[in-house]
């Protein structure tokens, strides 16, 4: 039977340790965050944790795995709320990249920051970055064909840069960066961008 807090069920174990690495991982950096800390904040012990993980590294790629999926959840949102128009689902994504920017809280990117502190290429938490960063480029690339745009894998990579660069910035130097200003950046290359001329017929 799961512990009582408060009258209430905790979650399973998995759970409370996955959320507690989140918080720790993002506050303190992955290589700061101990594995006694996480498993003392989710309310468990080591033992518990190597149950469900292998190993820290296994744990590190479970959660930046977690975040990359709710990253994938945004472009489903997208579509949900402007179904059949590009062009609204592009603005939707920028818009929401623009106010995590200007929020200022908090380290920024957590997978950026992730690629930063994880050098060695064969950790399993650098394929998880690599395939979600990949799988965003390729969708916005897809995104702004199906917008209309001229040259869409330009207009894209100059996008992705741009989004990717204001997130850097949350953690650089605060709100009052650049990245305050990468909504109206990313339209004033949306306006400029050629579009493809209609089909004769």
């Amino acid at each position: 039977m799961q512990r009582l807090k408060h009258g209430l069920a905790q979650p399973p174990p998995r759970e409370r340790i996955l959320q507690a690495a989140r918080e720790l991982f993002y506050r303190d950096g992955i290589n700061a965050a101990s594995v006694e800390a996480i498993a003392a904040a989710a309310g468990t012990n080591k033992m518990t944790l190597y149950r469900h993980f292998s190993s820290k590294d296994e744990l590190v790629a479970a959660y930046l795995s977690q975040l990359a999926e709710e990253g994938e959840g945004l472009w489903d949102k997208a579509r949900t709320l402007h179904p059949g128009d590009a062009e609204a689902q592009l603005r939707f994504m920028l818009k929401r990249a623009s106010e995590f920017a200007s929020e200022g809280r908090g380290r920024g990117c957590a997978l950026a920051n992730a690629a930063v502190e994880l050098a060695e290429p064969r950790h399993p938490a650098r394929r998880v970055i690599e395939a979600h960063k990949r799988r965003q480029r390729e969708r916005l690339v897809e995104l702004v064909r199906a917008a209309g745009y001229a040259k869409p894998q330009q207009l894209a990579d100059e996008l992705f840069l741009l989004v990717e660069g204001a997130r850097v910035c949350v953690q650089s130097v605060g709100r009052e960066g650049p990245g305050s200003r990468l909504y109206a950046l990313a339209d004033g290359l949306l306006t400029a961008a050629p579009r493809r001329k209609p089909a004769k017929t």
